[in-house]
């Protein structure tokens, strides 16, 4: 008899795999974003410390 054909892995198994794959991708975009709003907060702070300043 010839063997059943392979099952799909689960869905649990898929969604790891995928954010393994990803994860580089994932992790530099959330560091991008941590930049933008830190220099955007930095930025910010600037002008509010030198308009109490004038």
């Amino acid at each position: 008899m010839s063997d059943p054909s392979p099952r799909r892995p689960g869905l649990l198994k898929r969604s790891v795999a995928w954010t393994r794959r990803r994860l580089h991708a994932m992790l530099s975009s959330a560091l991008r974003g941590a930049a933008y709003a830190s220099g955007a907060g930095i930025v910010g702070l600037m002008f509010w410390w030198i308009q109490h300043r004038l």
